[in-house]
């Protein structure tokens, strides 16, 4: 593995700890209030951290072939995820 493939993995994988660590927060904080912003803040984490990984293990087994496509559905998955965490945040009950 090339220097630059192990940061790539190293990032990923930060993105990923600190994503799954929102969607925990987000999670609990959806239990004890049943507010559905937090719900809608916990599936947009969700979608972006699942893009984050998704890409990491495509790119690798796909020898980083097709990147444009690869970068182009986590652009759409991440936007998505975006998406819900804008309506999350302004969003009211």
């Amino acid at each position: 593995m090339q220097t630059i493939e192990l940061l790539y993995v190293v990032f990923s994988a930060t993105v990923a700890i600190a994503g799954l660590a929102m969607i925990a927060f987000a999670v609990r904080a959806y239990r004890r209030t049943s507010r559905r912003v937090m719900f809608h803040l916990s599936v947009g984490f969700a979608l972006i951290v699942a893009a984050a990984i998704a890409t990491t293990v495509s790119a690798f087994l796909t020898e980083f072939e097709n990147t444009q496509t690869l970068l182009s559905v986590n652009y759409l998955i991440t936007i998505a995820g975006y998406l819900f965490v804008i309506y999350g945040i302004s969003g009211t009950d």
